[in-house]
């Protein structure tokens, strides 16, 4: 999944989903369902999404003992995903739970959905880390911690912003998978998010693949914004 640009689809129901895709009929993508959407229309929606020949990471961010978690991907693993993932914040015997889960669940003959780990959210500070999750070490040192940790576990690779996936494939490997939200042009506001980066950055840094919502789901061309962020984040005019 290295270098894929990853749709986020902060919608509220299936119907604004299928409006926005509408104009990209044809056209192979590869988008993140999240809970909002998820959390609505449930499994239906990545059977829909599947029909229409797109890609899929269902970003759920399983938290919880090992044992819930692993079932819980036992059955998510049915629905036949490209990507699912997991807090790190539940530890190395969660996340290989997590793991043995889908391992379990994938049907014969398929390959099993990559995991990843969710380290710090792109919406966290250092400072908001600090004093509310009680961290006492830098926000990056923090990440790549969890990162190691994820890699011990056996998982795929992690989420995390872009400000920190060099360090992270330095440390954990060029094939291990860094997927990062908080991708923002030079001039988009950077909204709820922390840690934002360019495209550019990005690519710079060797990111695994590029999470982005807003500024192709809520622009008046979703499709010219599409290619301008693909052109952007591949370094190449389409």
């Amino acid at each position: 999944m290295d270098n894929s640009l990853i749709i986020a689809l902060d919608f509220a129901n299936g119907s604004e989903v299928n409006r926005f895709l509408d104009p990209f009929e044809g056209r192979e993508l590869f988008v993140k369902v999240g809970m909002e959407l998820f959390y609505q229309e449930g499994p239906s929606i990545v059977h829909q999404l599947k029909e229409k020949g797109h890609r899929i990471f269902l970003d759920l961010k399983l938290h919880d003992i090992p044992n819930t978690v692993k079932s819980a991907m036992k059955g998510l693993a049915r629905l036949e995903c490209d990507l699912v993932n997991v807090h790190a914040a539940g530890g190395k015997e969660m996340m290989a739970a997590a793991l043995e889960g889908l391992e379990a669940g994938t049907n014969a003959g398929r390959k099993r959905p990559e995991c990843i780990a969710v380290t710090q959210l792109t919406s966290t500070s250092e400072v908001q880390m600090n004093k509310e999750q009680l961290i006492p070490v830098s926000l990056e040192e923090s990440v790549l911690h969890y990162a190691l940790l994820t890699k011990e576990a056996g998982l795929d690779g992690v989420v995390c912003s872009a400000w920190e996936a060099g360090l992270i494939r330095e440390k954990a490997g060029q094939s291990f998978l860094t997927v990062c939200p908080g991708i923002r042009m030079a001039a988009d506001h950077a909204g709820d998010q922390k840690r934002v980066a360019t495209p550019e950055f990005a690519r710079s840094s060797e990111v695994s693949s590029i999470v982005v919502g807003r500024s192709i789901t809520r622009s008046a061309d979703p499709v010219k914004s599409y290619e301008k962020w693909m052109e952007a984040w591949k370094g190449i005019k389409l």
